[in-house]
């Protein structure tokens, strides 16, 4: 099972590149982040085309998030993060796919990082604690994927200096991913890869890309049956490369049917 996780950085716009990414790289469940479309604009029919059902919520302009499963039903189990009524962003979305619980989001960025959008992705971070505190210890496969926007640790970051003053980067960011660790979550990327040097985003300017300097903000956080089960966690560097692409790269792991003694890396 390949479960995918890409921040497309505009559905409406990148269409043709998230379809041939979707055909080459085969991946069974992603989860998107950042449509910037409305509800009603979501390209229902091109991603059935292309072999996959979709759940997705839209919001114009600004964020949105999406599931998409090539390996059967989805049954979704939540969209919205719990904890406040009030808040009308998209940025979170829960299904059951083939045995697995995927939940997809995006995380406030949080700039500038002293104000009140600092303060909503640190309360966003507290309920998104909250909530996964009730998913972590479930008798089954859970896979928490998304588009953090927090460099966890200064090996994940090109240049650490440059981001001291940046909300992805703020100490308080940094704690508060590190507690969903302690809480029971494992990054695959770092528990198959610990020492690399790997990046999911690159600014668009100053040939950040062609130059690898980067950060690494797209994780897939596994609770433990699902961390006994992989075998691979790799992010697909080719879509970056491509022309008006996203400035994310999509990260992928792959779940065996059963446990596994010891997690392999595998080739994209």
């Amino acid at each position: 099972m390949k479960v995918a996780t890409y921040n497309v950085n505009g559905i409406g716009g990148r269409l043709p590149i998230l379809l041939k990414w979707l055909a080459l790289a085969a991946p069974d469940i992603v989860v998107l982040q950042e449509l910037k479309a409305p509800q009603e604009a979501f390209p229902q029919a091109a991603i059935e085309a292309a072999g996959y059902q979709a759940i997705w919520q839209g919001q114009s302009r600004w964020n949105g998030v999406a599931l998409l499963s090539r390996v059967g039903e989805i049954h979704e189990t939540r969209r919205g993060l719990p904890g406040d009524p009030k808040d009308e962003q998209s940025r979170y979305i829960e299904a059951a796919v083939a045995g697995i619980l995927v939940a997809g989001l995006y995380l406030p960025n949080g700039n500038p990082c002293s104000g009140p959008k600092f303060d909503y992705k640190l309360a966003w971070m507290e309920r998104l604690h909250t909530h996964l505190a009730s998913l972590v210890a479930l008798k089954a496969p859970v896979v928490v994927a998304g588009d953090f926007n927090v460099i966890p640790t200064a090996a994940d970051v090109y240049k650490p200096a440059r981001w001291k003053d940046d909300a992805l980067f703020a100490p308080e960011a940094k704690a508060a991913y590190q507690r969903l660790l302690e809480q029971g979550w494992t990054d695959a990327i770092r528990h198959l890869h610990p020492e690399e040097t790997i990046y999911t985003f690159w600014h668009y300017w100053r040939r950040s890309y062609e130059r690898n300097a980067g950060i690494r903000i797209d994780h897939l956080l596994l609770n433990k049956l699902a961390r006994n089960r992989l075998t691979a966690a790799e992010v697909d560097l080719r879509p970056r490369g491509w022309e008006k692409t996203s400035d994310h790269a999509p990260v992928w792991i792959e779940l065996s049917d059963a446990p596994v003694r010891k997690a392999k890396k595998k080739a994209s």
